[in-house]
This record gives structure tokens, sequence and C-alpha cells, in this order.
């Protein structure tokens, strides 16, 4: 598959993306911190789709990218001609379909480009195809989990839960740190309705349990001292090493807040302007899509509390807002259709995040102490949500998997203004001093991850 050159000897290392959410733009930002870290003489190679790579390059500034790092296109696995349906789960099964294929020739055309044969493989988690990929090459095939690691241990105990997901208490008890866990919260990839065909997605990710531990390291983009002692255990007698280097696209700790003036959003601006913790920050992230009743009924619930509040809302669904409701709120709300977001987190007048519980999302409040009102939509949100409110007690999961007005309206006054309100701000904050505590062992892994690829 790949041509040995007379630069054979050199490093040459490459990272496939998975180009769905935040994945790409996660396994991103670890490879700038290896290309920032290692010998300016490993090459490094970002394999993604053509259309994933416009939307990060297009976000980040030229001067972020070492010079080091190539960007390569794969394709996307859609047939020519082909139409897609608007069914997300489409395209992303389309893309595993094509990807064993479609990541050979990806490796082939970053041999060719650099000269240089491939030395480590990366790969996120989700292309399990990727271990015999190494495997056939003789090299390092290193997997990266950015979400949380209890949703990894769900699709490595896969069949072990298909053949108990009717019994017992209705609890995930049975498996090593995920006491807490109810069978609703799985992602629906890992419980199949009867009679329904098992998607090509699904099907990978109930392989992670027989391919995982082929990997010569797993990278997690977390915190080892976030888990449950079970779950590390677990995780650590399953695979040959598991690296946690911190998470991958956030600062720890927050960098410090930029001048109000230089956000062009204006949304740090107003936020000055507000009482310490008293704004609920309102943002589903750019794949959750909010039902209609449900974005009346937050709409109702910011008018009627009276909440300061600053919602990240798309053009599109600013249009679905009940008539008035901008007027109506002028005073004490500002909608926009993008968010610095992390720096908005990071603002002292923010009291709470109301979010879809994506990992990323999750990190961002952990590391600035903000408590969390979460509507888990899809995936591995639910998990994360009784992580939030069950474990790190941090924040309150949604009543019935739909927001109501009333439950929105309690929950706001809860957060914010409760005793119980109060005993979340604390836990914020101590998880907040837990992660900056950690931040020295993530330090310590990540350098074994240089070595190791640097080794390869």
């Amino acid at each position: 598959m790949q041509a040995i050159t007379k630069s054979s000897e050199e490093k040459h290392v490459v990272l496939m993306a998975f180009p769905f959410g935040s994945h790409p733009f996660s396994s991103l930002s670890l490879l700038r911190k290896l290309a920032s870290a290692s010998s300016p003489n490993i090459l490094f190679s970002f394999l993604n789709t053509a259309n994933s790579n416009h939307s990060i390059l297009s976000k980040t500034k030229a001067n972020d990218i070492p010079h080091n790092i190539k960007f390569h296109d794969v394709a996307d696995g859609v047939p020519e001609g082909h139409v897609l349906t608007g069914n997300p789960i489409e395209p992303l099964n389309l893309f595993l379909k094509a990807m064993p294929e479609n990541l050979k020739k990806g490796i082939d055309m970053a041999v060719a480009k650099t000269g240089k044969r491939i030395t480590c493989l990366l790969s996120d988690a989700f292309l399990t195809c990727a271990a015999g990929i190494a495997e056939d090459m003789n090299v390092p095939w290193i997997p990266i989990w950015s979400p949380l690691p209890c949703s990894l241990s769900a699709h490595v105990y896969t069949n072990l839960i298909r053949e108990r997901c009717g019994k017992g208490s209705g609890k995930l008890d049975f498996i090593p740190g995920l006491s807490a866990m109810h069978i609703a919260d799985l992602p629906k990839e890992v419980l199949i309705p009867a009679g329904e065909e098992e998607s090509l997605l699904s099907l990978t990710l109930s392989q992670m349990g027989s391919v995982l531990p082929r990997a010569t390291a797993i990278v997690m983009g977390s915190f080892e001292e976030l888990n449950p002692s079970p779950l590390n255990h677990d995780l650590k007698s399953k695979f040959k090493n598991v690296l946690y280097v911190g998470f991958l696209s956030i600062s720890v700790p927050a960098p410090p807040l930029p001048p109000s003036t230089s956000d062009l959003t204006g949304c740090l601006s107003w936020l000055d302007g507000q009482k310490s913790r008293s704004v609920a920050y309102v943002g589903f992230g750019t794949v959750a899509s909010l039902p209609q009743d449900e974005l009346t009924a937050i709409a109702e619930a910011l008018q009627n509390s009276g909440t300061p509040f600053l919602w990240s809302l798309s053009d599109k669904s600013k249009e679905m807002l009940p008539k008035g409701f901008l007027e109506k709120t002028r005073m004490h709300g500002k909608v926009v259709p993008w968010t610095p977001q992390s720096q908005v987190l990071a603002h002292a007048s923010v009291g709470v995040y109301v979010t879809h519980c994506g990992a990323n999302s999750v990190y961002e409040s952990i590391v600035n102490g903000v408590p969390l009102i979460c509507r888990p939509f899809l995936g591995d949100n639910h998990m994360t949500g009784r992580v939030i409110e069950e474990e790190w007690r941090i924040g309150v999961k949604v009543e019935g998997g739909v927001i109501t007005k009333s439950w929105l309206v309690k929950s706001l006054e809860l957060v914010l203004g409760d005793e119980q309100g109060k005993a979340m701000r604390e836990k914020a904050e101590a998880l907040k001093k837990v992660v900056l505590e950690a931040a020295g062992h993530a330090t310590q892994e990540f350098n074994s991850l240089v070595e190791l690829i640097s080794k390869s």
C-alpha cells in the first residue's frame, strides 16, 4: 500500500479524522499539540474529508497550524450523483462503508505527496478499520476517544448489555463504573430494537470491545481523575496502554479573557453589564436541532422568568421564535447566531449553561466551574447528562426527555438562586479544582504519547 522511500527513516505520523460533529476539531487539536511538542523533523498528515477540512481551516488562523502538519482530503463515501435524504445517519454510514478503501488511498496519497512512509497511524476510535490497516503496514495504531470514557465502556460491553438489557433494575450496575447509568441513557446504537436492521455505525461501535485491545495505546481526551475508580481500573484492564492526556481542544487552566471590545459578536460587552453569576447561557451546538415546541418552551421560560440570558441560535431557528419574543426580552436577553463559547463560559456573569451535553461543551463548563441544565439529544449525550446530575452533581437533567416551560423556569430558579443550586456551584468549582490539579498528570501522559510516536 505505501511505498518505502529513501526518507523512510524519518517519522511520518498520520491521523485519520471522523468528519462529524466536533470529532475532527478535537483530533486536529491533539495533532497540533503533538506537532508543537515533537521534533520538527517529524511530519504529521491530517486526513479528513474536503468539506470538513474546509470547515476547520476556515475557523482556524493560519499561524495556529504548525508548519509540520499537512492536510489531505479523503473522499466522503457519498456516491457520485447520490442525493442524501436528510437522515443524519446516512452520510455517516456511507462514510464508514467506504472508509477502509478510502483510508488506504488517503495514506498512499500522503506518502506520495510527502515522500515519507508512514511510521505511526492515529485515528478517531470510531474508525476501527484503522486497526487492520496499521497491522498490514506494521506500524503502531493509536485510536483517540474524545467523549466521556463511560460511553466507551458502553460500546466495549455492547454484547453483554444486549444480553441483559431487559433484566434487573434497569440500570447498568453489572458493568464496572456504570452503576449510576440507566439502560435508557445508552446511545441508541448500543440497543437495537427488535426487527430493526443494525446500522453500519452501530456495528462498528459494537466491535470496539474486540478491536481496541489490538491498539498500541488509546488516547483519552479527558482526565482520569474525573472517572469513578472502577471505570478506570476496568478500562485499563481491557487495553494495553490508556493515556489520559486531558481535554483535547480546551486549555487548562482557561486563558484570561481578551478585552471585551475585541469580541465582534458583542457577547462579552453585553455580559460585562450583567450581575455576577446571573446569566443563563443557552447553546445546543451545531448538530442538535430543537423541535418547535421546545424552542417555544425555552423562549417562554426565559421571558416569563426574567432571567438574563445569552442565547446562541441560528438564524433559521430564530425565525421560529414566538412573535414578539425578541422585543419583549431585549432589556434582559441577547440572541446571536454564534458565540465565542469558551470565553462566554469564562465570564463572571454566566451562572448556568443550558446545553445538549456534548463532551466539549461540558468540558468547557468544568474548566470554568459553571453548572449545567441538560437537554441531551443523541449519541452519548444522555450518559453525559447522567454523570452531570448523579455523579458530579453539577447540574440537572431534563425530565421526560423534552424541555417544558414550567420545568425550565423551575430549573433556572434552582440553579441560579436555590440552596441546591448553590451546592451545585460549589461542586462545579470543586470539579474545576480537580481538573487543575490533574493537569500535571495529564501532561505526563501526553509526554508519553509524544515519546511513543517519536520512537515508532
